[in-house]
């Protein structure tokens, strides 16, 4: 319980537009301000979705290497994360990013249903997502969302795609997929360290579950996710005013249970990763 924590802010997403929240970042420029403002406010790792001009999710390379290049600039050691989700992008394209070297991408390790389409993850293309992480040097985020996907992941670590210990996410509350329930949080944790023990894991809450979960993952020991991607409000009644302000409740929360945030550095060797340029 003594160990910090790593905030994760999700700052853009796939779905949120700028009518849905007008504080959604989706240029480059509004996306490196943004993360510098959570950043200040205690993230020490981004999760990192581009969008095209017409809002679309994007998979350009020069999108991406923008951002990164910002963040890398204006918050010293954060850790930059790449999506490779495939919500609006073609599956030949969700890795195309990673020749950036980012120092985290996510991986879904299985397919599921979502609200209104299949997030399509067969195994041949999650082992080839896998094998591209670990020529770069990229240390996998493995994303649950539902619980076949932590076999999967145990498997892969198995085979060698995947360095032991792994950074596991659960992600809670999308429709059709995992609810956001403790009994179902309190099984995985127990799960995990039954198959791997050495794991590191965080959760993700979406939508009105954001906090509830933020708090489960606090009260045992977790790392935590926030960020307008999952959710747009910082109350039920009240849109969140940045991605900023989602995690500054987050970092409030930590004395409460008795945590104290994790600085870039911390996170990083938390986490097994190499230290900033």
């Amino acid at each position: 319980m003594s160990q910090p924590v790593i905030i994760t802010v999700a700052i853009t997403g796939a779905l949120p537009k700028k009518k849905d929240n007008p504080a959604v970042p989706v240029t480059p420029a509004e996306q490196v301000e943004s993360t510098h403002e959570a950043f200040e406010a205690g993230a020490s790792l981004v999760h990192i979705h581009v969008r095209n001009p017409d809002e679309s999710p994007g998979s350009d390379p020069e999108l991406f290497g923008r951002v990164q290049e910002g963040v890398r600039k204006h918050c010293p050691g954060m850790i930059v994360q790449f999506s490779t989700g495939g919500r609006g992008r073609d599956q030949k394209q969700r890795g195309v990013m990673l020749q950036l070297k980012p120092d985290m991408a996510s991986l879904a390790t299985g397919s599921v249903n979502f609200p209104t389409q299949i997030y399509e993850n067969p195994p041949d293309f999650v082992e080839a997502l896998a094998r591209t992480m670990l020529e770069h040097d990229i240390k996998p985020e493995i994303e649950v969302f539902d619980l076949a996907m932590l076999y999967n992941a145990a498997n892969l670590v198995k085979k060698g795609l995947l360095k032991d210990p792994p950074h596991v996410q659960f992600v809670m509350g999308v429709p059709n997929a995992m609810p956001a329930r403790r009994t179902i949080f309190d099984f995985l944790r127990s799960e995990l360290k039954a198959i791997l023990p050495k794991a590191t894991w965080v959760a993700a809450g979406v939508g009105r579950s954001q906090w509830e979960v933020n708090q489960w993952c606090l009260e045992a020991g977790g790392h935590c996710r926030t960020g307008l991607e999952d959710n747009l409000k910082v109350t039920p009644d009240r849109l969140a005013a940045s991605n900023a302000e989602l995690v500054k409740k987050v970092a409030d929360a930590c004395e409460k249970f008795e945590r104290t945030v994790a600085t870039p550095a911390q996170a990083r060797q938390i986490l097994g990763l190499r230290a900033a340029a």
